[in-house]
């Protein structure tokens, strides 16, 4: 390699760092940080208001967390959010953006419409949607149920009935975030060359076996992307449960998130909070982690 080359290569690198530095010190800043400070305070007894010394205790508090029927309870309710909101979220989504894909007259209106819930704050849709729960005849649920059951529904409390509870958030969060995945999957169906589709045609395949042999694996990245983004979004889950049912009815919609917050500001806890931030982290870096696994093996393959 010559002198030009060699600082030509040093020069380049250092423009690389340039461009990655920004972004390297605000994951340090704001995932780092706060990540390891997370670690510490979980290792410690540190709680608000407290007149006891602060003191090293190890492990002490994950074993506590892991012993709490409340934390157990949240992480099997995350769970049951994640094993049923992703893939019906991704089914619906991927069926609107075949559809909205279709060049048919008037899409870019039926497009915004779909991904307008999307943009309003989750606290707002939370408190919209309470009304639509609302227990008694004249709320909107009560009734488009007895309609369609010609009376025969019963006026149901859904918020505080122990088997409704957690389905009626995960309906309110499907119906808010299936404008974004849909928004992912039209630009994915988009770029998929239409001289694949004329090829298949002028083979005889027909348009089921289009779809399963020509969309969904070109389509692979793009599925991949959104349902780890809606992984990551159900162990998030906060905002619905503190507005509309507090964790209850007996912890049936209580997540993690929920519990870490209400361990640390409103029972003071700030160490037990922490660690179970810190589980909730590695629950999310061992989703991405899969992630990182599933397109790894695409890439072998291909």
């Amino acid at each position: 390699m010559t002198d030009y080359q060699s600082a030509s290569s040093k020069d380049e690198r250092r423009t690389a760092w340039l461009f990655v530095a920004p972004a390297l010190i605000g994951l340090f800043m704001f995932v780092g940080l706060p990540f390891a400070l997370a670690v510490i305070l979980s290792l410690t007894n540190l709680r608000l208001g407290s007149p006891l010394p602060l003191e090293f205790l190890g492990l002490e508090q994950y074993y506590r967390i892991f012993k709490d029927p409340a934390f157990l309870r949240a992480l099997l309710n995350n769970g049951i959010f994640a094993l049923v909101v992703v893939p019906v979220q991704t089914a619906i989504a991927l069926g609107l953006a075949i559809l909205l894909n279709q060049p048919l007259k008037g899409m870019p209106i039926f497009r915004t419409f779909f991904f307008m819930p999307v943009v309003f704050p989750m606290s707002l849709v939370s408190v919209v949607w309470l009304l639509i729960y609302a227990p008694n005849p004249d709320g909107m649920m009560n009734s488009f149920l007895e309609f369609i059951t010609f009376g025969l529904w019963e006026t149901t409390d859904f918020l505080r009935n122990t088997w409704l509870a957690l389905p009626s958030i995960m309906l309110l969060s499907i119906w808010q975030g299936v404008g974004f995945q849909m928004v992912i999957l039209l630009a994915g169906l988009q770029s998929i060359p239409g001289n694949l589709y004329e090829a298949a045609a002028i083979d005889g395949s027909n348009k089921l076996n289009q779809f399963i042999y020509i969309t969904l694996p070109q389509l692979r990245n793009a599925l991949i992307f959104v349902m780890l983004v809606t992984s990551i979004l159900a162990f998030r889950l906060f905002d619905q449960v503190k507005i509309m049912t507090q964790g209850g009815p007996n912890e049936a919609t209580t997540t993690v998130m929920y519990e870490a917050v209400k361990a640390a500001f409103e029972q003071q806890k700030m160490a037990k909070g922490s660690a179970m931030t810190v589980v909730f982290f590695l629950v999310v870096l061992g989703i991405t982690g899969l992630q990182r696994i599933l397109l790894t093996q695409e890439k072998a393959i291909d």
